[in-house]
């Protein structure tokens, strides 16, 4: 049983977020080239957010009487709407920034989620600070440096590394950058700020109602709401909203029911289970992902402002997991010290034994 339960807790999770990570990378891999065959991102939002939904709704009533729900208040209620307008808003700041730029450049500028979800966590109290500790001094530099590294990305683009005619051309830092990629660099940060804001929230109405499917169910009907709204007074042409047998229905498709379903479940289950810091810390995966496929399908270039900006990002976050892995640490060994000691056996029964029931009701 206590294999079942560290395979549950600890190997699972990676396993899963790591997979959705490359699947996430794909899907903003196909929006990119839909985007550029003609396929307004208003537009594929709201019928992504239609498919994921229209999928979604049964599933969540086929599968309520297997699950134990909570009661629904009122106060969850408008907390979720909050969530879905929060996700939605992000949303479409990603894919504004993706069609400005590039899935390279929103994957660089991911790595800010980690740090912006720490500040965060401690603004809320979700996440301790000491003054003279050394996991706290760890996780506030490194969220500063991961900062720093997302402005050099935004506004220093640099000379191509495929190209070696212009790395010999001189570097000025003010002027390396289009204005396009300035704008993206822009629109993208303030959607993973938002994207952070939105995994706070999901651990603070998780905790009153720990019941996912729900939750991501009230979520996304929020979502489709609004970027219906926001899509019809962006986009009256009707002649945008026709679809055909193309790349960009197989982009909604695939987006509705892996990102706006499936990612969703995921997300909120990982959140649920190791909290917003730990989900969020797996970004970095993402700009190795979208490097790959972007110089494979869409023909992109590396830049050397990316790699510098991105390393520099990567520097903070590993500063930022450093720190909380040394704080988890001292934790542990502070209960292991204290009187209580001999109580732990039987807690870490009772948290078996919960997750037992919890699997075998799931099952």
């Amino acid at each position: 049983m206590t294999r079942r339960w560290s395979f549950y807790m600890d190997f699972l999770p990676v396993v899963v977020i790591i997979g959705f990570e490359c699947i996430d990378m794909g899907l903003l891999t196909l929006f990119k080239a839909a985007t550029l065959q003609g396929m307004n991102n208003h537009v594929f939002i709201a019928y992504a957010y239609v498919v994921g939904t229209s999928v979604l709704l049964p599933v969540t009533l086929f599968t309520r009487r297997s699950r134990v729900v909570p009661p629904l208040s009122f106060s969850i209620i408008w907390k979720s709407v909050l969530l879905g307008a929060i996700g939605c808003a992000s949303q479409i700041l990603g894919y504004i920034g993706i069609n400005y730029s590039s899935p390279t450049l929103a994957s660089a500028i991911a790595n800010l989620v980690p740090a912006f979800t720490f500040m965060l966590a401690v603004t809320f109290r979700m996440e301790k600070l000491v003054a003279m500790s050394r996991s706290s001094n760890a996780k506030v530099i490194g969220s500063i440096v991961s900062i720093a590294g997302a402005f050099v990305l935004t506004f220093y683009k640099g000379p191509s590394i495929t190209n070696s005619s212009s790395l010999h051309q001189p570097i000025d830092f003010l002027k390396s950058v289009n204005s396009s990629w300035a704008i993206a660099g822009i629109i993208l940060t303030a959607d993973y700020f938002l994207l952070s804001l939105w995994y706070i929230l999901q651990v603070h109405i998780l905790k009153e109602f720990p019941d996912e499917l729900t939750l991501v169910l009230l979520y996304s009907i929020t979502a489709t709401i609004i970027s219906i709204v926001v899509a019809l007074l962006s986009v009256p042409d009707a002649s945008a909203w026709k679809i055909g047998l193309n790349l960009s229905l197989i982009s909604i498709v695939s987006s509705g029911i892996f990102g706006k379903l499936i990612g969703n479940i995921i997300y909120a289950w990982s959140v649920h289970l190791k909290g917003a810091v730990y989900v969020t810390s797996f970004m970095p995966f993402q700009i190795v992902i979208s490097v790959g496929l972007g110089v494979i399908f869409l023909g992109d270039t590396l830049h050397i402002g990316s790699i510098i900006g991105a390393t520099i990002i990567s520097i903070g976050l590993y500063g930022v997991l450093w720190g909380k892995a040394t704080e988890e640490i001292e934790e542990d060994v502070g209960s292991l010290e204290s009187p209580s000691i001999e109580n732990a056996p039987l807690l870490q029964s009772y948290r078996i034994e919960t997750f037992e029931k919890k699997t075998n009701i799931n099952v």
